[in-house]
Protein backbone atom coordinates (compact mmCIF):
# COMPACT_ATOMS: atom_id res chain seq x y z
CA UNK A 1 0.00 0.00 0.00
CA UNK A 2 1.31 3.78 -1.21
CA UNK A 3 1.09 6.24 1.61
CA UNK A 4 -0.22 9.15 0.28
CA UNK A 5 1.72 12.39 2.37
CA UNK A 6 -0.18 14.41 4.44
CA UNK A 7 -0.03 18.28 5.63
CA UNK A 8 1.18 19.17 9.63
CA UNK A 9 -2.12 21.39 9.42
CA UNK A 10 -4.05 18.12 8.24
CA UNK A 11 -2.55 16.27 11.09
CA UNK A 12 -3.31 18.68 13.65
CA UNK A 13 -6.81 18.49 13.09
CA UNK A 14 -7.51 14.65 13.19
CA UNK A 15 -4.43 14.70 16.23
CA UNK A 16 -7.70 14.09 18.57
CA UNK A 17 -9.54 11.29 16.00
CA UNK A 18 -6.35 9.78 16.04
CA UNK A 19 -5.85 8.85 19.84
CA UNK A 20 -9.56 7.99 20.16
CA UNK A 21 -9.38 5.52 17.31
CA UNK A 22 -12.14 7.10 15.36
CA UNK A 23 -10.18 7.59 11.90
CA UNK A 24 -10.46 5.29 9.28
CA UNK A 25 -7.05 2.68 8.18
CA UNK A 26 -6.28 4.80 5.54
CA UNK A 27 -6.03 8.17 7.52
CA UNK A 28 -3.91 6.46 10.14
CA UNK A 29 -1.75 4.69 8.06
CA UNK A 30 -0.82 8.69 6.44
CA UNK A 31 -0.41 10.12 10.14
CA UNK A 32 1.50 7.75 11.32
CA UNK A 33 3.93 7.67 7.91
CA UNK A 34 4.20 11.71 8.96
CA UNK A 35 4.83 10.86 12.95
CA UNK A 36 7.90 8.83 11.95
CA UNK A 37 9.42 11.62 9.72
CA UNK A 38 8.06 14.94 11.72
CA UNK A 39 9.29 15.73 15.38
CA UNK A 40 6.86 18.58 15.56
CA UNK A 41 3.83 16.55 15.22
CA UNK A 42 4.80 14.09 16.82
CA UNK A 43 5.85 16.35 19.66
CA UNK A 44 1.68 17.62 19.13
CA UNK A 45 0.74 14.19 19.13
CA UNK A 46 2.79 12.97 22.49
CA UNK A 47 1.48 16.33 24.13
CA UNK A 48 -2.20 16.07 23.09
CA UNK A 49 -2.05 12.06 24.64
CA UNK A 50 -0.78 13.64 27.81
CA UNK A 51 -3.41 16.35 28.18
CA UNK A 52 -5.78 13.43 27.32
CA UNK A 53 -4.86 11.25 30.03
CA UNK A 54 -4.79 13.86 32.89
CA UNK A 55 -8.21 14.86 31.89
CA UNK A 56 -9.67 11.53 31.66
CA UNK A 57 -8.13 10.76 34.74
CA UNK A 58 -10.31 12.31 36.69
CA UNK A 59 -8.42 14.16 39.12
CA UNK A 60 -8.73 17.83 39.77
CA UNK A 61 -5.96 20.36 40.83
CA UNK A 62 -5.84 23.69 41.12
CA UNK A 63 -3.77 26.17 38.64
CA UNK A 64 -2.38 29.67 39.68
CA UNK A 65 -4.62 32.42 40.19
CA UNK A 66 -4.48 34.06 36.30
CA UNK A 67 -3.40 31.12 34.68
CA UNK A 68 -6.45 30.46 32.05
CA UNK A 69 -5.79 34.28 31.45
CA UNK A 70 -2.24 34.02 30.41
CA UNK A 71 -3.11 30.88 28.67
CA UNK A 72 -5.56 32.63 26.58
CA UNK A 73 -3.61 35.38 25.71
CA UNK A 74 -0.34 32.80 24.64
CA UNK A 75 -2.75 30.98 22.63
CA UNK A 76 -4.47 33.97 20.97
Amino acid sequence: MTVIEISCREVWSEISNYLEGSIDSELRARMEAHFAVCKHCKAVLDGTNNVMKLICDGQVFEVPSGFGKRLFSKLR
